[in-house]
């Protein structure tokens, strides 16, 4: 396994991120912070993270917010 210090991300699983944004933020302020019908209507982890691995320009939204979240300081 390479190591990836500079990768912020690296180990970390889609499915992961995306539970934990949810855990945090709920479907519905995940929506106003990340604007994809997914987290919209009838929202699941199964059908956004099949729409996220479809569609780049979202999953770095998604993961930049995520980012955010873990570098925050008011992170627990």
């Amino acid at each position: 396994m390479h190591e990836q210090p500079n990768n912020p991300l690296h180990g970390i699983t889609l499915e992961a991120l995306l539970t934990e944004l949810v855990e945090r933020y709920g479907w519905e302020e995940l929506a106003r912070r990340v604007n994809i019908n997914c987290f919209k209507k009838d929202p699941s982890i199964k059908s956004s993270l099949k729409f996220l691995r479809r569609t780049p320009w979202a999953r770095t939204e998604v993961e930049a917010l995520y980012l955010r979240l873990k570098n925050s300081p008011w992170h627990r």
